[in-house]
């Protein structure tokens, strides 16, 4: 049996009201002050004051930094480092959805490294901890909480960096679904379809462990059950609880595991068309899943089983067209706009799809896929995206 290594926070806190834990684990790591970095509307609107107040509680000076008001980019980290460096901080707070806790990431490892934040590209390229950071997602759908990874775009490449690597890990994480309550309604169905679509990838990835299965199949389970209740109801706070723990459970599992051929597609859409990460997974998840069954029938088919599909009697196969026939549905009933709806046409396409398919197979992800895809097929998924 080979050996795997799972990596998580050393402490996740779970549950309504979790929010108040957060000042105590920022005393605990010796903090005097704390840098917050959110975005302007979750601040406008109070999301943001249970945390806080549970580091005004603890005695904790508090700097917040607002600025991240979109993906993370490197503009986003210079702003919040200089912001640290100016005021001492010596602790991360990211609070927010995955931008805002991305960000945090990156500022931090940026704080105790040499370099900028492109020489850490990749896996394994960042040679020493950063500051330590404390997460608390207000969306259910990144994992970013949970996850030794981080996104950063360069503006001017128009390239999304992934930088995955231990030091990126949170040293704790604080989970109250309380705070994803004001999420507006298509952010709930983008973001949760992006955890669905860490927990399809990491149960079908070529570098999936017995850990990360565990978790991806409670993800996908837990995910396909609640968030359409989620998304429906705003108010379901039952509903609301249980997606929140199937997107930290989907970001544990692929953490470990990785994502494939999705997410690899899907960060060149974000950075060429500015199409929200959710919602350029939703687009790929039913053509690319269809694509992609043949690699692993048997896998696609238990995700099915934990999706509560009908499967008894069908061979493999067609019991995997199930988890696919699934994914197109759930991006319907909760109405999530194509790539067409957003302006991606295909005379938009066309002049960048090369490049956009060249970045998706620097960034490795597709490797991982359980059917590897040339050059031309992701080409042509991507015009299928459409």
């Amino acid at each position: 049996m080979n050996v795997s290594s799972f990596r998580s926070p050393s402490t996740i806190h779970f549950g309504q009201g979790a929010a108040a834990k957060i000042g105590g684990e920022a005393k605990r790591r010796g903090a005097g002050s704390v840098l917050l970095v959110t975005d302007g509307v979750l601040r406008s609107t109070g999301v943001i004051d249970p945390v806080l107040e549970s580091l005004k509680e603890a005695g904790l000076e508090t700097v917040v930094f607002d600025g991240v008001d979109d993906e993370p980019t490197l503009e986003h980290v210079e702003q919040g480092l200089n912001l640290l460096r100016q005021n001492g901080c010596e602790l991360l707070v990211g609070c927010g959805g995955g931008s805002p806790i991305d960000a945090a990431k990156a500022i931090a490892v940026k704080a105790g490294n040499e370099g900028g934040i492109a020489d850490f590209m990749g896996i394994d390229k960042i040679p020493r901890p950063g500051l330590p950071v404390l997460a608390v997602p207000t969306t259910a759908g990144t994992g970013s909480e949970a996850t030794m990874v981080t996104i950063i775009t360069d503006t001017e490449t128009d390239v999304k960096m992934m930088i995955m690597s231990p030091h990126l890990m949170p040293d704790a994480s604080v989970v109250d679904p309380l705070l994803t309550l004001k999420c507006p309604r298509h952010i709930t169905a983008s973001t949760g379809l992006d955890a669905l679509t860490h927990a399809i990838e990491a149960y079908v990835s070529v570098k999936a462990q017995p850990m990360s299965d565990v978790l991806a199949l409670s993800a996908v389970e837990l995910l396909n059950g609640y968030l359409p209740r989620a998304w429906a109801n705003p108010d379901d706070l039952e509903a609301r609880s249980k997606t929140h723990l199937g997107a930290l459970q989907a970001g544990m599992a692929f953490s470990n595991s990785s994502v494939a051929l999705v997410h690899g597609m899907s960060r060149p859409i974000g950075a060429n068309f500015h199409v929200p990460h959710g919602v350029s997974n939703a687009a790929l998840l039913g053509v690319v899943t269809e694509f992609s069954l043949i690699g692993a029938p048997k896998r696609y088919a238990r995700i099915a089983q934990a999706m509560d599909l009908p499967t008894h009697g069908l061979s493999e196969l067609q019991a995997a067209r199930r988890c696919a026939d699934r994914a197109h549905e759930l991006i319907q009933q909760l109405r999530i706009p194509s790539l067409t709806e957003l302006g991606v046409t295909r005379e938009k396409l066309d002049p960048v799809v090369q490049k956009m398919t060249e970045d998706a197979l620097a960034s490795g992800s597709p490797g991982n896929n359980p059917r590897k895809a040339t050059r031309e097929e992701i080409v042509e998924l991507y015009y299928q995206a459409l």
